[in-house]
């Protein structure tokens, strides 16, 4: 009557994760929860979630995620299967595909943009190469 599945951690602690700055990963980050990056990736990010980069934080690779802030530097592809938020002082180069876009004055954003009402298929496609790249 009262069988509940019981939590995991992560879902106690609210499922986001830190990297925070004066951290630089180099390799590639999958994650199921939502993530906040002050430090620098160099590399490729996936998520199921939400990334926010800070406004000291940079990526250079591939993002592929459900919704995005991004107050920091980007160069790479972005793939946002809802909303992009790009934050005044933000620095965006390179490829944007997103379902809905909001860019703050200021905000250096110098990338083609294709705005998609459905871009989960394309973004499976991506999540599918993706994970037989990791298992080769």
């Amino acid at each position: 009557m009262f069988d509940k599945k019981p939590k995991s951690y992560t879902d106690l602690l609210g499922k986001t994760n830190r990297i925070v700055e004066g951290t630089t990963i180099k390799g590639d980050i999958i994650s199921q929860a939502d993530f906040r990056l002050d430090g620098e990736l160099i590399g490729n990010f996936q998520s199921s979630g939400k990334i926010v980069i800070g406004p000291v934080g940079s990526v250079i690779g591939d993002i592929i995620c459900k919704n995005a802030d991004i107050e920091g530097r980007f160069d790479g592809k972005i793939q946002v299967e809802e909303i992009l938020n790009v934050k005044s002082k933000s620095r965006i180069h390179g490829e944007v595909i997103c379902g809905k876009l909001a860019v703050e004055p200021g905000a250096d954003f110098s990338a083609s943009c294709a705005m998609k009402t459905n871009i989960k298929n394309l973004m499976l496609d991506d999540e599918q190469q993706i994970q037989k790249q990791t298992n080769q």
